[in-house]
């Protein structure tokens, strides 16, 4: 194996075993305890730490439906904080924040942290996500806290297959249903209405 594919490799499995740490990492876990050192995206402004950031697509290449935001946010301040916004420069997509239990804003504890993605967790749906992201390319993304401001970083896009499965868009697109072979298309021969005499109806009234 040469030294370029060994090197993706390992960076593959270091980005997969990340993402599977997510599941483990509840709301309220002090980031200084979490010792995980993913890949993928990852950055800090003062008291917040954004990690394991990616875009998520539809599992199907090409596929029209939402796509969303993951990742895990922490927050190391003594004072909590609001999710208010998920921008991605350059594209027009909208993301709809959704905070996990409740209709309320997405909050992020102080010396705690939230998921965002993934089941009974908060989620971050990009509304034309078809549109706005492609797989394999880096995008930015800028989340806009209440306190700290906006912390901006490159994601990977990728699509909702293998480990990330759980962590995708949860809309998948169903297929346009097929019609049932054999449907007539024709109108049947002497049907009432369009001026045809039934068979054998001429031959009933002559006996009457």
């Amino acid at each position: 194996m040469s030294r370029s594919l060994r090197r993706g490799a390992l960076a593959a499995s270091a980005l997969v075993i990340s993402i599977a740490s997510l599941a483990a990492c509840g709301a309220g876990n002090d980031a200084q305890t979490l010792g995980v050192r993913p890949d993928n995206a990852a950055v800090s402004v003062d008291d917040v730490k954004i990690q394991n950031a990616i875009v998520i697509t539809q599992p199907d290449p090409g596929a029209q439906g939402p796509a969303v935001v993951s990742a895990t946010i922490f927050n190391n301040g003594r004072t909590p904080q609001t999710l208010d916004a998920i921008t991605l420069p350059g594209t027009n997509a909208k993301v709809q924040l959704k905070a996990g239990e409740g209709n309320g804003p997405i909050t992020v504890p102080a010396n705690g942290s939230v998921i965002i993605g993934g089941k009974d967790n908060a989620s971050a749906t990009i509304e034309n996500g078809h549109e706005a992201a492609k797989n394999g390319d880096a995008q930015e993304v800028v989340f806009k806290l209440s306190k700290t401001g906006e912390v901006k970083l490159d994601a990977f896009v990728v699509p909702a297959s293998g480990y990330f499965k759980d962590f995708g868009p949860t809309e998948i697109p169903k297929p346009p249903a097929a019609s049932p072979t054999g449907s007539p298309t024709t109108t049947p021969t002497g049907e009432a209405g369009h001026g045809s005499t039934p068979s054998g109806e001429a031959s009933h009234a002559a006996g009457h």
